[in-house]
């Protein structure tokens, strides 16, 4: 799949990146999509619910009456789950909802989501950007150029830069990720994938150093 290289006025530059088919062209397998987007959204889940049992909650812990002869029910003491502020019965607890994934379905659901991408002709390569200094200004005027009138979107470069980082944190719609960091959730709650040509470049490089392996 080739995709030519835009400058950053949104001007073709005559340069252009093969994206490999073998990563942006395979059959969507949506399952694993839908697999990898809950495992992420699962790890982002503090789990810090909880409900005081009646052995935590405040209060005496002297039986209420005796046991029998009152032709009244065995209430035990005032933490009694019937009643008010009393503790609770199978409350929640905390405890964590991440759960393991293969990794052979993170990778197919990430280049299903790069294929859904692809196919639907959401991905822009743009020339690499150098900020000088943070300016989230300029790279606003640049973003509106790429993404046109697509809300969302998600820029790839292919190594942290400070500038652009800081640059870029404060646009509305978009997120900056570094292309090791990118996941499947990002892809698939973007409209437009932008990469920078040195970003689009490096699946090229991976997929010869799997062929040589």
């Amino acid at each position: 799949m080739q995709v030519d290289v835009l400058n950053n006025k949104g001007a073709k530059t005559g340069r252009s990146v093969e994206l490999p088919d073998e990563i942006f062209g395979i059959e969507p397998n949506d399952h694993c999509i839908y697999l990898a987007v809950k495992q992420y959204q699962a790890a982002q889940r503090q789990g810090t619910h909880k409900t005081k049992t009646r052995a935590e909650v405040h209060g005496s812990s002297k039986k209420l009456h005796k046991q029998k002869g009152t032709g009244g029910s065995r209430k035990g003491n005032i933490r009694n789950p019937l009643y008010k502020g009393g503790g609770t019965v199978n409350g929640p607890e905390p405890h964590g909802y991440s759960f393991k994934l293969n990794r052979k379905v993170k990778d197919l659901a990430k280049m299903s989501a790069l294929s859904h991408k692809a196919s639907a002709s959401k991905i822009v390569v743009v020339e690499d950007l150098k900020m000088d200094a943070p300016k989230t200004k300029d790279f606003a005027g640049i973003l509106s150029t790429l993404r046109g009138n697509n809300r969302k979107s998600l820029f790839v470069v292919p190594e942290h830069d400070d500038n652009l980082y800081l640059s870029s944190r404060n646009v509305p719609s978009n997120k900056t990720v570094v292309l090791s960091d990118m996941n499947t959730f990002d892809l698939v709650n973007t409209n437009v994938l932008i990469f920078t040509e040195s970003a689009a470049k490096l699946f090229n490089e991976e997929e010869a150093v799997e062929a040589e392996a």
